[in-house]
């Protein structure tokens, strides 16, 4: 006779029910606690959440510097952030914001009036805030019924945004991650397109045919090294890239990219695609995007418009004209994680004639079928490179709510006149050089000052890096000509006039000490 038949039924029944009061009782008990770490309609985990919320942000205002950077090297930041990575146990909360504490004032500060190395912007508040909703939703873009309000949202901001460059009633888009993302997208739609075109051949399905050596992208010769990288990353290689001279203003010059083609067709190599710039890293120039695509048009060329920098100027009250032509691009790169002022990452890739997506649209049972597109389902995934994307239209979308068009353009009408005011300044000063005169708002420069037998390229390298070490400033630096230079990038119109000129005459300071430091020595 089996144990259980020894019990009387009524122990029997009693002690199951005990059994299933005290296992529901502790897997309630262990649900609540998970819950917590989530953000449901539940009490308890907002609660949680907005107690997370709360400490991070005391976290970062309690431990944002005041310096541009605290001067750390490498070695001494892995010291100072050593430590398991997944502890045994949880860490109490103020352990962990202690550690993060150290991470906040060891950053580069972004805010900060002598923080101007590089095309990175301070972010909105608006859009920081919009930040906490995208991270708490959690939404993947690639298909309808993961991301369904995003997915609308993302298509009527891209939309609008096609129909604020000028591309027409058949243009198209999709978010990305930046710049580099955009253009590849752009060089690898212009490769299938003219590989089409020219023989009639499907890459997605064959691969490069044996012709395609014969394909030439060609942009300025300060154009972004992207293109380059696009290149190599299609197959084509690095030497499929003709480099454009420019004019002193840093624009390529249309006589001699019509030159460049000429001896292209000389040679039977085809002109796959012409890049212009509205918006040089370096100079923030802008190529003569109506010129080119005069010159795109005739030779069957796709013009891609990369605009990451200068795209801003669509929606300036004074300097809008600067970008004049861009509506006619195939194909356009828009970063808003520069004078948008949105966190990272924040772009787009506009493209005139939307059906172009085709070459690289596929299709996953799970995910696109052909039946939803019957039914009118819109998946983003076929105009993306990626998959997983965040929707990141939504701080776009929550920023141009908050700011309004005036006030968006009178910021980017401020760190345009900040800059040309700093270049003004930087003029006056007899140890600087100044190398153009600034379009959008970057200014190179040079430490040179006069009668000195110093290796300028040494001094500048150094003198760069000693204000970076020294927590004084952080400013950009790039090779000109062979020559190397400074660069300030002004991306934050709340920065005055006279903060930026501090600035400068402490550079100057900063290279006559060490001016002096050298000599001494030798």
């Amino acid at each position: 006779m089996s144990r259980k038949e020894n019990f009387p039924a009524s122990l029997f029944r009693e002690y199951h029910l005990r059994t299933a009061r005290e296992y529901n009782a502790q897997t309630t008990a262990e649900g609540a606690l998970f819950e917590s770490d989530f953000l449901t309609s539940s009490e308890q985990s907002q609660v949680a959440y907005r107690k997370a919320i709360a400490e991070a942000i005391d976290c970062i205002c309690q431990s944002l510097p005041d310096s541009p950077y605290s001067g750390k090297s490498p070695q001494d930041l892995r010291a100072l952030l050593e430590g398991a990575i997944l502890p045994e146990a949880a860490g109490s909360s103020k352990s962990i914001f202690e550690s993060i504490g150290q991470v906040i004032s060891n950053s580069v500060i972004v805010t900060h009036p002598r923080t101007l190395a590089h095309l990175h912007c301070p972010p909105l508040i608006a859009a920081q805030a919009a930040e906490v909703v995208i991270t708490a939703l959690n939404q993947s873009m690639d298909s309808f019924d993961q991301a369904p309000a995003a997915t609308v949202l993302e298509e009527k901001v891209v939309n609008w945004l096609c129909r604020e460059v000028g591309l027409g009633p058949t243009a198209g888009g999709i978010f990305t991650s930046g710049g580099t993302q955009s253009n590849y997208m752009a060089l690898l739609l212009a490769r299938d397109a003219c590989i089409q075109k020219n023989w009639n051949w499907s890459v997605q399905s064959r691969g490069l045919p044996t012709e395609a050596g014969r394909l030439r992208i060609l942009c300025s010769d300060v154009a972004h090294f992207t293109v380059e990288k696009s290149a190599a990353q299609l197959g084509l290689g690095t030497e499929a890239v003709i480099r454009v001279e420019t004019d002193k203003a840093f624009r390529m010059h249309p006589e001699q990219l019509k030159a460049a083609l000429a001896k292209l067709r000389d040679q039977n190599l085809i002109p796959m695609a012409i890049v212009g710039t509205a918006g040089i890293t370096d100079f923030g120039s802008i190529d003569p995007l109506q010129e080119i695509e005069v010159l795109a048009h005739a030779t069957g060329a796709w013009f891609h418009i990369d605009a990451a920098y200068g795209s801003a100027l669509l929606f300036s009250q004074r300097y809008r004209d600067r970008i004049k032509g861009v509506e006619l691009a195939d194909s356009v790169s828009m970063d808003f994680h520069k004078l948008f002022w949105q966190p990272i990452p924040c772009a787009a890739f506009l493209l005139k004639d939307s059906r172009r997506f085709q070459f690289i649209e596929m299709k996953a049972d799970y995910l696109n079928p052909q039946f939803h597109e019957e039914l009118g389902i819109p998946n983003l995934v076929t105009r993306s490179l990626a998959t997983t994307r965040r929707f990141d239209a939504l701080k776009l979308w929550f920023s141009f709510q908050s700011l309004g068009r005036k006030k968006l353009a009178s910021m980017i009408d401020r760190t345009i006149e900040l800059t040309a005011s700093a270049a003004g300044f930087i003029s006056q000063q007899e140890s600087l050089e100044l190398f153009h005169q600034p379009t959008l708002t970057t200014v190179v420069i040079r430490y040179h000052p006069p009668n000195t037998n110093l290796d300028l390229n040494s001094l500048n390298r150094r003198l760069r890096q000693r204000l970076f070490e020294k927590g004084i400033a952080v400013i950009g630096h790039t090779v000109v000509r062979g020559m190397q230079c400074l660069k300030f990038t002004c991306m934050n119109p709340a920065v005055s006039n006279a903060q930026v000129e501090e600035l400068v005459e402490e550079i100057v300071s900063e290279g006559r000490r060490m001016e002096s430091d050298e000599r001494s020595i030798s």
